[in-house]
């Protein structure tokens, strides 16, 4: 006699039921939000001038080595084993690697320190777009739905109303510039359609963490032999440097390894819009741990989260 499978055993994964998702995706990108205060405080402890490109990317490659070394040594704890890649695993971190950390952020940076904060946002909030343009176009994981199209545009109406409803300065674009950020969106975009194709056959969390692995050490390698530097400024505490620091290398452990284990678990394009929630939670979180009150008025807050909100509805909404 043979017996059926239990309630239980047919549930889905928490990450990949609606609040499981949601759960995990607001998490994320409140972290990735804090970030961006949490990143200029950072330069101001280590004495790194916005126009001093070499040493921030140097800074960058050391958050992400310490957030690849966080990854691995949480769950190497957590699992009573090393978690280390086997041989097949190395071949995706590495590439996941050169999308995700070492091209978007060379490239994001590099360009940063040509154009304004507020073009930045807005094509670094286009990444949610391209995101699900390659999964339906490049990738063929998906299909275009009005829904999508419709829930995606709600979304970067809430970021365009949070960036430009500031007034933090103008739009323009260069190729050296504006051109380059753009290009950062891509390599990040192309690195979440890699990781939902890869999770199929490896575990997301473990490429997470040593794609932050590679790229830390390639990019603090490229930032070191370009004349940058990595040490507290004078007159800065250290030890209060070095946590800032590891926080920021946490922020990165923690958001993007629930970011690709979600994704794995879900539609790419029902995760990618959440994306849409970073650069809202920055410029609030901004203002409320840098005092910057005058960057946005409380009443453009609730309107863009309200229009990013709606966004992620729809994209989200069951037929």
């Amino acid at each position: 006699m043979t017996s059926s499978a239990s309630p239980a055993t047919a549930r889905k994964p928490f990450l990949a039921t609606t609040p499981g998702m949601v759960l995990a995706c607001t998490v994320a990108c409140i972290l990735w939000g804090s970030a961006f205060p949490c990143v200029k405080i950072g330069y101001a402890m280590f004495g790194i001038d916005s126009a001093d490109v070499p040493s921030i990317i140097a800074f960058a490659g050391a958050r992400f080595l310490i957030s690849g070394v966080l990854v691995v040594v949480g769950m190497s704890i957590a699992r009573r084993r090393p978690f280390v890649p086997a041989r097949g695993d190395w071949a995706p971190a590495l590439k996941l690697s050169m999308f995700q950390t070492i091209l978007q952020y060379v490239l994001f940076y590099i360009g940063l320190s040509r154009c304004s904060g507020v073009t930045s946002s807005i094509i670094e909030a286009s990444n949610s777009f391209i995101i699900v343009l390659l999964a339906i176009y490049a990738f063929r994981t998906e299909r275009m739905t009005a829904a999508k199209a419709i829930g995606c545009a709600f979304g970067f109406g809430g970021v365009l109303l949070v960036n430009l409803g500031g007034g933090a300065g103008g739009l323009g674009f260069r190729l050296d510039g504006e051109g380059l950020v753009f290009l950062s969106t891509f390599a990040s975009a192309t690195s979440s359609n890699l990781c939902k194709r890869y999770s199929v056959d490896h575990d997301p969390v473990l490429l997470s963490g040593w794609q932050f692995v590679i790229g830390g050490v390639v990019m603090l390698a490229m930032g070191l032999a370009m004349g940058g530097r990595v040490a507290p400024a004078a007159g800065a505490d250290p030890a209060a440097a070095i946590a800032l620091l590891v926080y920021l290398g946490f922020i990165s452990a923690a958001a993007y390894s629930l970011w690709s284990a979600t994704i794995a678990a879900n539609d790419v394009s029902r995760v990618a819009v959440f994306g849409f929630i970073n650069p809202v939670f920055g410029v609030i979180l901004s203002a409320l741990l840098l005092g910057e009150t005058s960057v946005l008025s409380p009443a453009l807050a609730v309107a863009s989260l309200v229009l990013v909100s709606a966004g992620i509805i729809i994209v989200n909404r069951r037929a």
